[in-house]
């Protein structure tokens, strides 16, 4: 009896071990498109999650862990695209700008699955994209998300190209 007990519990932590490493392998939050403004002081990237539960952002911070003005996400659909916003009234607001604390990113909604639908035509309004917007008074040359999925913490480091 008391080897089957350990034998078990052996099994388990072999399991547990191996989705660990798998999860932190493969993460879930995909990015894709990246646009700015001339100034690189607006930056926006489409993200989307690739795995099989929702996405939570944390934070997003920009060059060397800074807190940038402001930042939003912006729900849209493949149809639709979205907006590089130098700030976040008038225009901006048709494009689902939201705080990101307000967001969950539904799992199959990578920027590449997205693009498929669209090269496709089988992209349709009800289906949803996200992407982040950044406003700085610098120039951004780094954006830093932190985000939790399946109850771990992640994180995920975007480049500017100039």
């Amino acid at each position: 009896m008391r080897k089957i007990i350990l034998i078990s519990v052996l099994i388990f932590a072999v399991i547990s071990i191996g989705l660990f490493s798998f999860i932190k392998s493969n993460p879930a939050l995909m990015r894709g498109t990246i646009g700015s403004s001339g100034d690189k002081q607006a930056v926006v990237i489409s993200i989307g999650n690739e795995g099989f539960s929702d996405v939570e952002i944390n934070d997003v911070l920009i060059n060397n862990n800074e807190e940038p003005l402001d930042k939003k996400i912006q729900v849209s659909n493949p149809l639709k695209g979205f907006i590089v916003a130098v700030d976040f009234d008038g225009e901006a607001r048709e494009y689902g700008i939201t705080n990101i604390e307000d967001v969950i990113i539904e799992p199959n909604t990578a920027p590449l699955s997205q693009l498929e639908k669209v090269n496709n035509g089988t992209a349709t309004e009800d289906d949803k994209s996200y992407s982040l917007s950044i406003i700085n008074d610098k120039e951004i040359n780094e954006v830093i998300i932190n985000y939790r999925y399946l109850g771990l913490s992640f994180e995920k480091n975007i480049p500017i190209q100039h």
